[in-house]
């Protein structure tokens, strides 16, 4: 089980990153840049209290390469829906087939060559 709270842990942070990135286009669109900038800080805070332990708790049983590879797998799944149930923006064939091709770089990364 204990391979699994790193992937646990960078979901989450993975949340909070992709609010941070991107609430603000919904939301704050008419607010001045430097509340957009404060609030985005604000929720950055949250991920990195999430993403931290999970980079530490994940560098015992992968490398960093790995973890790095993980966490942007992982942000990818995260930004999908963010995109699709949060911003209602639709998910293009292209954009599936990119996403796919850096699943691609997950399999090699991992891959005990």
């Amino acid at each position: 089980m204990q391979a699994w709270w790193p992937v646990v842990l960078l979901t989450i942070s993975n949340v909070f990153m992709t609010f941070a990135w991107y609430g603000h286009l919904k939301n704050l669109r008419s607010a001045p840049l430097y509340v957009a900038i404060l609030v985005s800080w604000g929720i950055a805070f949250f991920e990195y209290c999430f993403q931290v332990p999970a980079n530490r708790l994940g560098s015992a049983r992968f490398e960093t390469a790995q973890l790095k590879t993980m966490q942007e797998a992982i942000t990818l799944i995260v930004f999908c829906a963010f995109s699709i149930f949060y911003l209602k923006e639709p998910m293009r064939w292209n954009y599936l087939v990119g996403f796919g091709l850096m699943f691609v770089a997950v399999f090699v990364v991992f891959k005990k060559w």
